[in-house]
């Protein structure tokens, strides 16, 4: 689940990364792993992933409810010549079984993009794992994704992961002034985007992002019925 579905599982491939169809391009170079090109801190206002900071979700669908805990580690991982900061995300369901068991990596570079470096991620279903949708940016082919930009403009198309046939999420921004409310609060100013994969086609997922604070909710629009709400969210 990777961040709270930051990015969506799927099967299937493309044959290049491409930015969502009907979108222009962000004019943003995927980075090269040059520990100069980024920075120590993501401060990102719309994805601000600080040490210590925690969000829990609820997600409800048809197939029941989850909640999702996400904590941003004081650790850091390697990444070529990048450190990046490591989140831990836990899904459990409704009995507290564990559900999926993930860390991702992520480094913002010195214009404030946060980059997207990878997953290890372990999935748990009736005694069996998984580790599919794991991936290193460097790796076998795989390639850093936007995870958000420093200043996101309507009609911005990216990708936001990169390996052919397992990652190749991608996503466009719909707006800057949404509103919603969530267990944890009402917000305005939202930031929206759709987020799809050519992994899934019939798959599209809308979220919202407030300043400060990050994403507050994300519904499956198409191709399924999931809705995500932030219930707490804690800060050092």
């Amino acid at each position: 689940m990777a961040f709270v579905a930051i990015v969506l599982g799927g099967c299937g491939s493309a044959s290049e990364p491409s930015p969502p169809t009907g979108v222009d391009g962000l004019e943003i170079p995927t980075p090269g792993l040059t520990a100069s090109d980024f920075v120590p801190r993501i401060d990102n206002r719309w994805l601000p992933l600080v040490p210590g900071t925690e969000w829990v979700y609820q997600a409800t669908s048809s197939e029941g409810e989850e909640t999702i805990t996400v904590t941003v580690l004081d650790e850091t991982r390697k990444i070529g010549g990048v450190t990046a900061t490591v989140v831990h995300d836990v899904v459990t369901d409704a009995d507290g079984e564990l559900v999926e068991d993930t860390f991702d990596w992520f480094a913002q570079d010195t214009a404030g993009n946060v980059w997207y470096l990878g997953e290890a991620t372990t999935e748990y279903d009736d005694g069996e794992t998984s580790t599919e949708g794991s991936w290193e940016a460097g790796v076998d082919g795989a390639e850093a994704g936007l995870a958000m930009a420093a200043e996101p403009r309507i009609g911005d198309g990216y990708k936001m992961e990169y390996l052919r046939g397992e990652a190749e999420d991608q996503a466009a921004v719909l707006g800057l002034d949404a509103t919603a409310t969530v267990p944890f609060g009402s917000f305005d100013g939202l930031l929206e985007t759709e987020d799809t994969t050519p992994l899934e086609p019939g798959l599209v997922e809308h979220k919202l992002y407030a300043e400060g604070t990050g994403l507050i909710r994300e519904e499956t629009v198409e191709g399924g019925d999931e809705v995500v709400v932030l219930v707490s969210f804690t800060q050092k």
